[in-house]
């Protein structure tokens, strides 16, 4: 088994971590969050030789699923994830777009191959991850966490000093702090992790100085 590597490639105007989560060795791996620019990230991959195997989501907002259908279909492969909680919000992105006034761009309504809840794994060649349920940001929100590379996707529950945003539907301020507070930090302080936009960090440092939950 080869070490667990990643590439980020922001997309769209909402500047989203798309993340290519990939094995060193034998460039296998998953396409976490393709919430659109689709040329852009199917570039990263097939320059850097990575073959994909599965299709991942955190959570159901446009920014981090708007692209999946079609790459699925580019790909061949399955969607796995999330909780099936965000059913509303994956069935809802076109006219999410209408509203935004961004047709045209590839946005589809998505639907996984596979639903996640807490306490499910997923896995490509040997790297296995947890799945977490962390609502709060949205409801069916998951995050990917591999204990022996001390790494978690967090998607949009966690940011560098900061946290979600709980304004949209099936926001909860509340429940997201619990999320990452029983959740997140019991995992450690020395997990780090990526999250949905903008620089990821360590978790033992956010709970110090994380000034939404200091």
């Amino acid at each position: 088994m080869g070490q667990l590597q990643a590439g980020i490639i922001p997309v769209t105007a909402f500047q989203q971590n798309c993340t290519i989560l990939f094995d060193s060795d034998d460039k296998h791996g998953v396409l976490i969050d393709p919430g659109g620019d689709n040329d852009q990230v199917l570039h990263a991959i097939r320059s850097n030789g990575i073959t994909i195997d599965a299709i991942w989501i955190t959570h159901g907002h446009i920014d981090h699923a708007a692209g999946a259908m079609d790459m699925k279909e580019t790909l061949g492969v399955d969607i796995v994830g999330p909780h099936e909680a965000d059913k509303f919000l994956l069935d809802s992105m076109e006219e999410k777009a209408a509203q935004y006034g961004i047709q045209g761009s590839g946005v589809r309504n998505c639907t996984p191959d596979r639903w996640l809840k807490d306490g499910d794994t997923v896995s490509f060649g040997s790297h296995v991850f947890e799945v977490l349920h962390c609502p709060g940001h949205a409801p069916g929100h998951v995050v990917f966490y591999n204990a022996i590379a001390k790494f978690a996707h967090v998607g949009d529950v966690l940011f560098n000093g900061s946290v979600g945003r709980t304004d949209l539907p099936g926001g909860d301020h509340e429940t997201l702090i619990s999320s990452i507070k029983n959740k997140l930090f019991p995992l450690g302080d020395d997990i780090g992790f990526i999250c949905g936009h903008g620089p990821g960090g360590r978790f033992g440092e956010e709970r110090r100085t994380n000034p939404f939950l200091t």
